[in-house]
């Protein structure tokens, strides 16, 4: 157990986080190849598949409670921000950060093949390290949250860069409050699909004068589009 430790210290010191059950972090680092690998010698290590079901969890509500706060965006930017700093992609990124490839257990076929570096091995390993943090530290999310957030953030700031995060109808309101005397408002102008499926496509009207039209799954997300279009309109990018 001592050289258990030992190996592991410096991904505790990478995440911020020293385990009480270092079998736990194993257990998160362990590939199914490397444990069927071992069970053909009869030798039975369990891998990380039950602890990435329950990081992929730990990880939604996580992200999903720091965007609702953070952004007052509607149901579906939100959605859309969330889908992006969670895919496979961002947390192949986020492993990386703190070289996480280097202490996977796996099997030999995998080690030949690059399986260090694939995304989505790399994607599971991240999730499974976040169950065994959130188990380990008797469930407490905040724990969790302390190492994952500073990733999450930074994902975030990329996304603003693109427009992706960002809340078109505050940043067109506070464009519009400039010049002062200005009336800004939105109208509904077409209804589609039925009650369960509708589409919105919404009109930004200043003074009266159509300055974007945008379209979404609600009037929200229609609003969003329509002030995101003004924007760019103005200039406002």
């Amino acid at each position: 157990m001592q050289n258990l430790r030992k190996e592991r210290a410096l991904l505790e010191e990478k995440i911020g986080y020293k385990f009480n059950d270092i079998t736990l972090l194993e257990t998160a680092l362990t590939h199914s190849s490397y444990s069927n690998e071992a069970k053909s010698k009869g030798i039975n290590i369990e891998c990380n598949e039950r602890l990435e079901f329950l990081g992929d969890s730990v990880l939604s509500i996580i992200a999903s409670e720091y965007l609702y706060f953070e952004f007052d965006c509607p149901e579906g930017e939100l959605t859309r921000m969330r889908a992006e700093i969670v895919c496979e992609k961002a947390l192949a990124v986020f492993a990386r950060k703190i070289n996480l490839g280097e202490f996977l257990n796996l099997g030999h076929g995998e080690e030949m093949s690059g399986g260090r570096d694939r995304p989505s091995l790399l994607a599971d390993a991240f999730e499974s390290l976040l169950a065994a943090m959130f188990i380990d530290s008797q469930k407490n999310k905040d724990t969790v949250a302390k190492f994952l957030l500073p990733l999450l953030a930074e994902e975030l700031a990329k996304l603003e860069l693109t427009g992706a995060a960002k809340d078109f109808k505050t940043l067109l309101q506070q464009f519009v409050q400039q010049v002062g005397g200005e009336v800004l408002e939105y109208f509904v102008t077409k209804e589609t699909g039925p009650d369960h499926d509708k589409n919105f496509t919404v009109e930004a009207r200043l003074n009266s004068n159509v300055i974007g039209v945008g379209t979404g799954k609600s009037k929200r997300a229609a609003e969003q589009m329509a002030a995101k279009q003004a924007l760019a309109l103005f200039g406002q990018k």
